[in-house]
């Protein structure tokens, strides 16, 4: 410490500036004369990403090559902690031999909708689950001298507007539901770094909210580490230093380092408040001491992992008793799937990893007899007659179908949302031929969210794998033939149809996300609103089954544990999650009719019975009582519920709180009554449970530099500036689509797919923040005063540029 505040003196204000600006899409910036040397930081949740050449913020491709874990959407489904500390463990040794310093991951964000784009990134609908999964990946990472950066703070809920976005959350909602799983990986794994999310919150950026970055992340929560930008996501960078966002990412904005120069010289940035924010960049600097390269082959080491990770992780959500399979089956395999798995998601986190083993591969390993039909193309929409009709007349030979499917790189990713939860018609229309047929059909489900199954009666089994991973074949056939028995459960519900999802009446309509369900998230609404469901929270099927026991509750002060006996009832070896729920008190005060506290994944041998205990504080009862801004635990009678889902409750408990208060609801009677149980539509007292008035933009006002790019397509001048952006960037999809088939072709597709599906919805702010310095910030502010039919103000703009780009 004493070394930093003296190197925090020798800097001069040009150079702590520049401590607060990346540089180099990926590196923080060095000051050689001290000795500060630049740290590295890079993706990514499910694996290293780095990248060969930076190419700017969403620069996806070239990465050099590493494991590519299963997602954290799968690794949740395992309920298993330990696969996830492992998983950061060994992300952190491929980092240590890439000279990486941070790791931009986890991402905790709530699963508020299963259409967003990106939840394969992310743990649960659940906060709980995503804390604890989260917390454990940042102590496995760290453990190995390695920081790591949770993400993406906060509300961040959709990729469609997230550039321009504005999520409307009540405090109550706010608090339990969306900033919990990152109190709790601040106060149990002490990450490093916070990546704040691009999003606003309330009407206020989230890399300039106060609130958040100061308030509550460091006053109430006692972070002491440094928060950073997401790539881009930088809007007022003075009013960012001030709200205690330290590190602009990935920097080389000349505009902003000279902002906070000027901003410090003019008294609008105290000394004090700058030196700080310095500080934390030192520490962090200082923990992030250069590591020695394993002397082993971890890369091998890692891949078998990924693979007991993805076994451990997949859910069997339907099995007629087809299931496992025992090698007599005359089989027929439908689906391009079983040769080009898909077993990672799109985006930011894309892995390049150094072998790939596919279902195809694994079966030829274990010489499995088999006929083989593509059916339909992965990286082709439309369907296919003649490859239909192929796999239909080979049907007619098979006793069982074993369907490869899911979701393609087009239908999920980072940059947009899903439009829709149905598979594509190529798959979903040869899949009711084949069950229309008469066939046993198992279903292989590759996705990273969930689908609608309109023809799930018709199924034999379905195994969900998520998108396990480099190794992911390896394990559907481990599955698939009872090598391992599938023992994952769903971190989140599944709906029948997207109408039934407990957000659709407001999900993506406009850059107002209005989070009208409040406390009312995945389950906590399906409950308490009776909506059918296909599968629950927390569900999932196994080669054997498991008796619930004798339950038993102990009270140590506000400690409470949980005791059961588990046994295993089948002639096969298997693992039972336990989940525990608390079912919530008669209350003034609307609530959730339960919320998981706990769980627990036991493993049992054929006949055996284990006693398994879960803890949890009486504390974790209390809501967040928004007139007290605290929380509170009210009194009164609760029901412990240990349970194999959401929906199968298998023993019952009561427990009685008198160590609580007594309070009335903080909420008016409209507001109470409107909440009582889940609303479905936006309510009318919206505003008054959120305290904040909504002003949607109206359509052709003023462009401005937080317009998504597709807006400027209204007016002239802007048409030619959506057309240059967009012509770049469709030019290397074009490219890509020319391409013979080969594993290059597909992979460029996804590079490419991915940036033109996002930059539309892109703002020129953070374009201009994520360029790396390449689109400058008066040129983009020319280009919306020409947009706005100012050529010769947006050319003096331009102008301008030069000249600081030459000074500079």
């Amino acid at each position: 410490m004493k070394n930093i505040t003296r190197k925090i003196t020798e800097l001069t204000l040009e150079e702590k500036a520049s401590l607060l600006e990346g540089t180099k899409s990926w590196n923080t910036n060095e000051v050689p004369r001290l000795k500060i040397p630049p740290l590295f930081l890079t993706d990514g949740p499910h694996g290293l990403r780095k990248v060969r050449k930076a190419t700017g913020g969403f620069g996806v491709s070239d990465n050099e090559h590493s494991t590519a874990f299963p997602t954290s959407a799968t690794v949740a489904s395992s309920w298993n902690t330990e696969n996830i500390y492992r998983m950061g463990r060994a992300i952190a040794v491929e980092c240590a031999a890439a000279k990486v310093n941070v790791l931009l991951a986890p991402g905790v964000n709530i699963k508020r909708s299963p259409l967003c784009g990106r939840n394969f990134e992310y743990f649960s609908e659940d906060p709980l689950v995503s804390g604890a999964f989260g917390a454990a990946f940042v102590n496995g990472v760290q453990s190995m001298g390695v920081g790591c950066s949770v993400k993406h703070f906060a509300a961040n809920s959709n990729e469609n507007y997230r550039f321009i976005g504005d999520s409307i959350v009540d405090e109550r909602a706010f608090r339990e539901i969306y900033l919990r799983a990152f109190e709790r990986v601040v106060k149990e794994a002490k990450p490093y770094t916070l990546m704040c999310s691009y999003n606003q919150v309330n009407g206020t950026f989230a890399s300039q909210n106060k609130l958040l970055l100061t308030d509550i992340l460091r006053g109430e929560w006692e972070f002491d580490g440094l928060v950073m930008t997401d790539w881009g996501a930088t809007c007022n960078r003075v009013e960012g230093v001030l709200a205690g966002c330290d590190l602009d990412m990935p920097g080389d904005v000349y505009y902003n380092k000279n902002s906070i120069v000027e901003a410090v010289q003019k008294g609008e940035i105290p000394m004090e408040n700058l030196d700080l924010a310095v500080n934390r960049v030192l520490n962090l600097i200082e923990k992030c001491k250069e590591s020695e390269p394993a002397a082993y082959d971890f890369l091998k080491e890692n891949a078998v992992l990924s693979c007991d990770i993805a076994k451990d992780s997949a859910v069997l959500l339907k099995n007629d008793g087809l299931l496992p399979l025992t090698g007599k089956e005359k089989l027929l395999i439908v689906g391009e799937m079983f040769e080009k798995m898909r077993y990672q998601g799109a985006g930011s986190s894309l892995i390049n990893p150094p072998e790939v083993i596919t279902p195809q591969n694994a079966f030829d390993k274990r010489g499995i007899s088999y006929t083989y039909k593509k059916g339909y193309r992965c990286f082709y929409t439309e369907r296919s007659k003649e490859l239909e009709q192929a796999a239909l007349h080979a049907a007619d030979n098979a006793d069982t179908v074993l369907f490869f499917g899911g979701l393609t790189d087009f239908e999920e990713s980072e940059g947009f949302d899903r439009e829709h939860l149905r598979m594509g018609a190529n798959q979903a229309e040869l899949l009711k031929a084949l069950i229309a047929a008469g066939k046993k059909v198992i279903l292989i489900l590759y996705a990273g969210a969930p689908v609608e199954l309109p023809f799930y009666d018709g199924l034999s089994a379905l195994l969900n794998m998520y998108l396990p991973g480099m190794y992911g074949g390896e394990a559907t056939a481990a599955l698939l033939y009872g090598e391992t028995t599938p023992s994952g459960k769903l971190a989140e519900s599944w709906t029948l149809s997207v109408q039934d999802t407990s957000c659709s009446a407001d999900y993506n309509l406009g850059p107002v996300s209005r989070y009208y369900e409040s406390i009312y998230v995945g389950y906590r609404y399906y409950d308490k609103a009776g909506t059918k469901l296909r599968f629950p929270f927390g569900y999932g099927l196994s080669y054997t089954t498991f008796q619930y026991e004798k339950i038993k509750i102990e009270e140590d002060n506000r400690k409470v544990t949980v005791h059961a006996d588990i046994t295993n009832n089948g002639n096969i070896a298997g693992s039972e999650i336990v989940q525990l729920y608390v079912k919530n008190n008669s209350s003034k005060v609307f609530k959730a009719e339960k919320e998981l506290r706990g769980f627990t994944k036991v493993f049992l041998q054929p006949g055996e019975t284990k006693a398994i205990e879960i803890c949890f504080d009486k504390k974790d009862l209390s809501y967040w009582n928004v007139k007290k801004h605290c929380w509170i635990l009210e009194n009164g009678n609760y029901e412990i519920l240990l349970a194999a889902s959401s929906a199968d409750i298998r023993l019952r408990a009561e427990l009685t709180v008198k160590e609580g208060t007594e309070e009335e609801s903080p909420y008016a009677k409209d507001v109470e009554a409107a909440y009582h149980i889940p609303p479905k539509e936006i309510p009318g007292c919206f505003n008054k449970l959120t305290g904040v008035e909504q002003t949607d933009v109206p359509f052709g006002s003023t462009l401005t530099l937080e317009s998504s790019l597709k807006e400027f397509k209204r007016t002239f001048m802007g048409k030619f500036l959506y057309k240059a952006v967009m012509g770049v960037i469709q030019k290397e999809y074009k490219k890509a689509l020319k391409m013979p088939d080969s594993l290059e072709r597909d992979t460029r597709l996804k590079n490419s797919y991915f940036v033109v599906r996002m930059m539309p919805s892109n703002s020129l702010r953070s374009m201009c923040m994520s360029s790396s310095g390449q689109f400058t910030y008066n040129i983009a502010a020319g280009f919306v005063e020409m947009a706005n039919g100012h050529f010769l103000r947006g050319l003096k703009m331009f102008l301008k540029s030069n000249k600081k780009n030459k000074s500079s």
